[in-house]
């Protein structure tokens, strides 16, 4: 197979995964929805540590995960990168509320492994939005899918321990626990490698 019918299929490969997971969301969504979403979109491709967004930036698109593993993380005043999520397979890569409101991002999204991106270009939403009434469902559900994971990520830190906290990402994301660095996995939960050392031996001194 030469490199362009491999990067036809690859592009046409993600961006039925992409339509799939909408229909997912959203049984309701069309045949001709589906088309107009699949005339606005586009494919990144991303070498490990590179950026698909970078802070103070504005966004015009989405990305949704095709393949790989990215991210998000804001520098704070010590010059410390602390990182707030991890986006796989599956989901958006965004920093939503400054999308929405045409402001610059806040924080960075770096890619973790070799990544495939599919882009949803903001503007043609928008116009499927007012054209569609499914599809303005679709953004509904979207927007409360991230609303929720961002509430449940504040809460974490109000009300859980760090153990828990600990237990509940693997609980979420049992296929990331082998794909994230020990000190980025320290830093999104909020404690030190030595913390983490002792959470870890005590469960498995529990499960034994």
């Amino acid at each position: 197979m030469n490199r362009t019918n491999h990067s036809k299929n690859l592009h046409d490969t993600a961006y039925q995964t992409y339509l799939q997971s909408v229909k997912t969301l959203c049984p309701a969504t069309t045949e001709d929805e589906l088309a107009f979403l699949n005339s606005g979109l586009s494919i990144t491709q991303l070498e490990a540590k590179h950026f698909y967004i970078h802070a103070q930036s504005l966004q015009s698109q989405i990305g949704y995960v095709y393949r790989g593993l990215l991210r998000s993380f804001y520098v704070d005043a010590e010059e410390k990168d602390i990182t707030v999520n991890f986006i796989s397979e599956g989901r958006f890569v965004t920093h939503y509320s400054a999308l929405i409101s045409g402001k610059p991002s806040r924080y960075h999204f770096q890619c973790l492994e070799p990544s495939v991106i599919v882009n949803l270009s903001y503007s043609h939403i928008q116009k499927g939005y007012s054209l569609f009434s499914h599809l303005d469902r679709y953004g509904r559900l979207v927007a409360e899918e991230v609303l929720k994971a961002q509430q449940a990520r504040i809460e974490s830190f109000l009300f859980h321990s760090a153990e828990d906290r600990y237990k509940q990402f693997i609980h979420d994301h049992p296929s990331l626990f082998q794909r994230v660095s020990v000190s980025h996995l320290c830093s999104y939960l909020g404690i030190e490698r030595q913390s983490l050392t002792r959470i870890r031996k005590k469960l498995m001194h529990l499960s034994v």
